[in-house]
């Protein structure tokens, strides 16, 4: 180095210095790069592979409130057919002088007829019901619909006064059934009734006679 009197200090010098060994080492440090680059094996990542775990948003019914059971319902009452009672064997009244008081009897109100109430005319052949089964249907078309759903019958006995063609020309409820219902329909049914006229000594009559009709399910 020309000496051209001026003397360097130590910082002087150190920063020529340091000038020279940072160009050199930039150069060390890019080629050192550059080389690693080209001699090193490349870097690859692995394929690890994934697992994922897919989260599925659930959605609850509604909460299903279970009714309570139906209070038990009464079983309807069963339309049964009814029946009634006629018999062959006919009450009547007694059919003998011997047997009824006729001295001091009063005489009819005037103008009165035997058909109009219950009263006692002698015969010796009795009428004879001709058309029971007709009277069957009837009693089970006038069986009161509310009675026999509920099973509520009754027994009705009648005066008829059966005239001389053999049909029911009047008659009145002698023993009530207790139920006006059922004592109305029974007049209904007698009045469908048909007989054999009643005879006294082979002579036809009008007569009065007890009838009993029931009324029944069954």
């Amino acid at each position: 180095m020309e000496d051209t009197g001026i003397r360097l200090t130590a910082n002087d010098q150190f920063k020529h210095a340091s000038a020279n060994w940072t160009h050199f080492g930039l150069l060390a440090a890019v080629g050192l790069h550059f080389g690693l680059f080209v001699l090193v094996r490349p870097f690859e990542a692995a394929d690890l592979g994934t697992v994922s775990t897919e989260i599925e948003a659930v959605n609850f019914p509604p909460e299903v409130k279970i009714p309570p059971p139906p209070e038990a319902i009464a079983r309807p009452a069963t339309p049964r057919v009814a029946s009634v009672d006629i018999s062959e064997d006919i009450t009547i009244a007694p059919t003998t002088f011997e047997s009824v008081q006729t001295e001091n009897l009063p005489p009819p109100p005037a103008g009165s007829s035997p058909a109009d109430r219950p009263s006692f005319i002698p015969f010796d052949t009795n009428p004879v019901m001709t058309n029971q089964p007709e009277v069957q249907r009837i009693l089970e078309r006038e069986y009161p619909r509310t009675l026999k759903d509920l099973g509520i019958g009754g027994r009705v006995e009648l005066w008829l006064y059966v005239t001389e063609d053999g049909t029911v020309g009047n008659f009145e409820v002698k023993t009530s059934s207790g139920n006006q219902l059922l004592d109305e329909a029974s007049g209904k049914v007698v009045q469908a009734m048909r007989f054999t006229p009643a005879k006294n000594r082979d002579k036809v009559t009008a007569v009065w006679v007890s009838q009993w009709v029931t009324f029944q399910v069954v």
